[in-house]
């Protein structure tokens, strides 16, 4: 899979190209490395350096599997995690720390997919070290096996790392990890040719290697014993039934030593393709994070999606895909190939073609986005008759199926959006696939949910708008990440932001982009308890929207200019305010926030010492309230009037306001808006 990480499942495949199940006892399962697997269990109860100093191991226990691509350094490691997960009750997290062409996956990417894994949250935003002590802090009562897959540096395990010796990581990397005290690392050769020829029977089946054995071995001592090498071997060999293991053998002694075992038999098995066949493999380079689909072949290739997927099949039975256990037909570059393939495509292709390889792929996923938002807007009759238009290997049955798509793509989709705005050449395709992310995450996810996503995609957004120099789009992405960043509590950021975006705005001549950031400004300023600030920006983008003739908005913002004198204690200033904010409501026809503005404006009377006043608006309130059919907010209003009449002495008033109170809670159990008279701030 993609960089991140990635799921328990009943089954495990090697990155490095051999097959292999998560049950030891499974008859179908691990090969050889059984001195490795004792060493590694000896090395988890070995004695550390803290340890025999007397003192107590503060983290975790860190052991090393190196080895080059294609030694099978996975499938070890999820053996030996195979073989002592009961000794970790709170299970196995897996993390892939690097892209399948080697790019460092950052560090606050892995920790937060290690948080999500956990069930644990974290804000949108969040930087490195917040996202890594989130981490260790979930990880501090806990007794788990961390799974860290292709590492790229040591400073990626020393920040994951739990500060607990309860815990266990299990690092793959292709050298040593300098930087992390007490690592031994085991290291990687060929598997024994017992094991090895076993392998390749697993392929041939037990008749073509039993008639030649010697044959066999001459084969596993060209391919190194190397379990990536000897999987395409056997991939090629039952791809040709009559061919003899000898044949095959000679094959392979005739390549190039250049390249290596991996790649000289790599080199035969490419050789002997079709040229259409050939040519998808090596454009697989470009699918995101290595993660391909039929329509992601059917795109780069320029073909139909039914070929593509016969063809990914077939690859699969080569040893030169790996399906991906997903429930949909999703498979896998390995990693000891990408390179090769990513080589064998600049050598072969024009980068003319490349790119439009790439822009065919980005396309085609923009549509499978729009077709997945399109699928959930079940009551709009332009969006079924789009739908209906949109081709038949495009669409989706239903929503479930959708969502089920966009989870499972999602690393992909991920990844796609930031290959495309790191290409740097194709910005058009890039921002109208990460407009149709963002819209088919929050249709099938919410905002709420998809939120730390989204702030990703937003940034990438930034990026591309400032590379540009598109002011509206740089002022809808501040907007947009500021607004994650209010609501997750870091006003403060928040603010900068929307300033940056007022000026964004200004500059692209924007009037939504403008007022929009000028009440956030104001809002910012409210939330930080600056409230004179936040009457001035108020009263900025009040005078835009008046100007504009925007009297719904300017009702609204007259609401929330009122708020800011209410704060101050200005009551004089915030009851003309609302009495604005009333008028403006009245004359749009929105009853609902009409009868809102009244409740407030009849608050702030109570507060200025005017409970006459207070009484009749809040009488006029509830009126207005019944005309909304807002229950909640008539029963709220009844107690205020009730709390009023208390204080005007009348009792029995103020009792009946009560009754009714508590017998529109009774008709509605939702627990209501209360309102009470007191002057203390809500």
């Amino acid at each position: 899979m993609g960089s991140g990480v990635w799921p328990v499942t009943d089954q495990a495949v090697d990155t490095d190209g051999v097959r292999l199940s998560q049950d030891p006892d499974a008859e179908s399962g691990f090969l050889g490395r059984t001195r490795e697997l004792k060493e590694l269990r000896a090395d988890i109860e070995r004695a550390g350096l803290d340890t025999l100093s007397g003192r107590k191991a503060p983290r975790a226990r860190v052991l090393l599997i190196a080895g080059r691509p294609g030694s099978g350094r996975t499938a070890l490691a999820e053996e030996l995690a195979a073989r002592v997960a009961h000794d970790y009750p709170d299970g196995v997290l897996r993390a892939r720390l690097s892209e399948p062409d080697g790019t460092r996956v950052p560090v606050e990417h892995l920790a937060r997919e290690l948080l999500t894994a956990l069930e644990r949250t974290a804000p949108p935003g969040a930087d490195e070290d917040d996202l890594t002590e989130a981490l260790r802090t979930a990880l501090a009562d806990r007794r788990a096996l961390l799974l860290l897959d292709a590492v790229a540096d040591a400073e990626q395990v020393d920040a994951l790392l739990p500060d607990t010796p309860d815990c266990l990581a299990v690092a793959v990397a292709e050298g040593p990890l300098t930087g992390i005290a007490d690592v031994r690392p085991c290291t990687l050769g060929g598997l024994d040719t017992k094991s090895a020829v076993e392998l390749l029977s697993r392929h041939t089946g037990s008749v073509r290697i039993t008639v030649d054995p010697r044959a066999a071995e001459q084969l596993v001592e060209l391919c190194q014993a190397q379990p990536a090498a000897l999987t395409l071997a056997g991939g090629w060999l039952a791809a040709r039934p009559q061919a003899a293991v000898a044949d095959l053998a000679k094959h392979v002694h005739a390549e190039s030593d250049e390249t290596g075992a991996l790649g000289r038999v790599f080199g035969l098995v490419y050789a002997s393709l079709p040229g259409t066949a050939a040519r998808m493999l090596r454009l697989l380079s470009l699918a995101p994070a290595g993660l391909v689909d039929p329509h992601t072949a059917s795109a780069l290739a320029g073909c139909s999606v039914s070929g593509a997927r016969t063809t990914l099949d077939d690859f699969v039975a080569h040893g030169l895909l790996r399906a991906v256990d997903s429930a949909l037909p999703e498979y896998e570059v390995p990693g000891c190939l990408h390179g090769r393939l990513g080589a064998l495509a600049r050598k072969h292709d024009r980068p003319a073609e490349l790119q439009l390889a790439r822009a065919r792929m980005l396309e085609r996923t923009v549509r499978l986005l729009q077709s997945c938002r399109a699928v959930t807007e079940t009551d709009s009759p332009q969006a079924r008759e789009k739908l209906l238009a949109t081709p038949r290997d495009l669409r989706f049955p239903h929503p479930r199926a959708a969502a089920d798509w966009l989870r499972a793509r999602r690393p992909a989709l991920l990844a796609a959006a930031r290959l495309a705005v790191a290409d740097g050449e194709l910005d058009t395709l890039a921002r109208r696939l990460m407009s149709q992310l963002v819209r088919a995450m929050v249709a099938h996810f919410g905002t709420r949910a998809a939120a730390p996503d989204l702030y990703g995609i937003h940034r990438l957004v930034l990026d591309v708008a400032e590379r540009r120099e598109l002011p509206r789009e740089r002022a809808a992405a501040l907007l947009n990440l500021a607004d994650l960043d209010a609501r997750t509590g870091r006003t403060a950021e928040a603010l900068v932001r929307y300033r940056a975006a007022l000026d964004a705005g200004r500059e692209a001549k924007d009037p939504y982009a403008t007022g929009r950031a000028l009440e956030s400004v104001g809002g910012a300023h409210l939330e930080l308890g600056d409230y004179d600030r936040a009457a001035d920006w108020f009263g900025r983008a009040l005078a835009e929207r008046l100007a504009r003739d925007e009297r719904a908005d300017a009702a609204r913002v007259y609401g929330r200019l009122a708020t800011a004198h209410t704060y101050a204690g200005r009551y004089g200033e915030a009851v003309r305010a609302w009495r604005a904010a009333v008028s403006g409501h009245r004359k749009a026809g929105d009853v609902a926030a009409h009868a809102r503005a009244l409740a407030e404006l009849a608050r702030v009377q109570e507060y200025a010492g005017r409970p006459e006043e207070s009484l009749r608006t809040c009488r006029e309130a509830v009126d207005w309230a019944r005309r909304a059919e807002d229950v909640r907010l008539q029963a709220a209003l009844h107690l205020r009037l009730a709390d009023t009449l208390d204080r005007l002495g009348d009792p029995t008033a103020a009792g009946l306001e009560r009754s009714a109170a508590e017998r529109m809670l009774r008709e509605d159990p939702a627990d209501a808006c209360e309102i009470r008279s007191t002057v203390s701030e809500d």
